[in-house]
């Protein structure tokens, strides 16, 4: 069964004024649970929009939202229980970041949960180890912190609500490559350690193809596709007229393809590229173990 599930949803920002914006419309998707989603759409094609209600941060103006099979504005006062269960972190979290230490900061989504003081420190010492935060950080003041420390811990703090599922909106803007390869590493062995859904909204399509399993790309408010990652770059020449910009090795291996040098796979990280030409390689007799 899907975790998340949407149902003819649409969105639209101040209706019936001059202002009017349908900024999701008539999206339906189905996402398993444990899937790692890379969600993706130029700047304004609803993709920020979409994920604000899947923790109920935005009611449908029409459809409906369910997750694990349940409507969740079926109960108005059970929305709160929703955002424990699909957690949601924003770009730049660390500018919500307030409490006198690392460890206060990561226990706060715990706290409120009303859990005790056992499962809440249990809970702060997982995720800060998750995120490669040391113990002697846990106490310290996170303003003491460097951009990218202060980006786990923001990170650490919804991770360890332990929600269904983690929404990661840009994770890494902003940060140095290194950094940017720090967060998203952690991320994917958070999700191959607790089985977490993720979905992750990125820009980089570079970062998409490396880590999900599965696309999701809007196109102005509207769902283009959602599919295996494999096959969503088989339509690399759409989703480049769309203004998106398709990872730099998937355009060098479209390039070789319409010069007539077809290799049968769809190429969308460097990693698999090198694997594909090795094995031709070995079978051709140019390259020995």
């Amino acid at each position: 069964m899907a975790v998340l599930k949407t149902e003819n949803l649409s969105y639209v920002y101040s209706p019936g004024s001059p202002f009017e914006k349908t900024a999701v419309d008539n999206v339906n998707i189905e996402i398993e649970k444990g899937e790692f989603v890379g969600i993706i759409g130029h700047t304004g094609s609803g993709k920020s929009t979409l994920i604000q209600h899947f923790n109920g941060l935005l009611k449908p103006t029409s459809g409906k939202i369910y997750l694990n099979g349940k409507d969740i504005w079926e109960d108005k006062t059970q929305i709160r229980q929703v955002r424990f269960k699909v957690g949601l972190v924003f770009q730049y979290p660390e500018y919500q970041i307030f409490e006198e230490t690392v460890y206060k900061d990561i226990a706060f989504g715990p706290k409120n949960m009303g859990l005790s003081k056992e499962e809440t420190d249990r809970r702060v010492r997982a995720t800060a180890e998750a995120v490669g935060l040391s113990e002697g950080e846990l106490f310290k003041s996170p303003f003491e912190l460097s951009g990218g420390q202060k980006r786990r811990v923001a990170i650490a703090g919804v991770m360890a609500m332990e929600p269904e599922v983690l929404i990661l909106d840009e994770p890494t803007a902003g940060l140095d490559p290194k950094g940017r390869d720090l967060i998203l590493e952690q991320i994917k062995k958070y999700h191959r350690t607790f089985g977490t859904t993720i979905l992750l909204v990125s820009h980089s399509m570079e970062d998409v193809a490396r880590y999900a399993s599965k696309i999701l790309v809007m196109n102005e408010s509207k769902l283009f596709c959602y599919d295996e990652t494999a096959k969503v770059f088989e339509r690399a020449e759409e989703i480049s007229q769309m203004g998106l910009s398709v990872p730099q090795i998937t355009r060098v291996f479209n390039e070789l393809k319409s010069r007539g040098i077809d290799l049968g796979e769809e190429v969308y990280t460097v990693k698999f590229a090198k694997e594909l030409l090795v094995d031709i390689l070995k079978k051709r007799g140019k390259l020995h173990d």
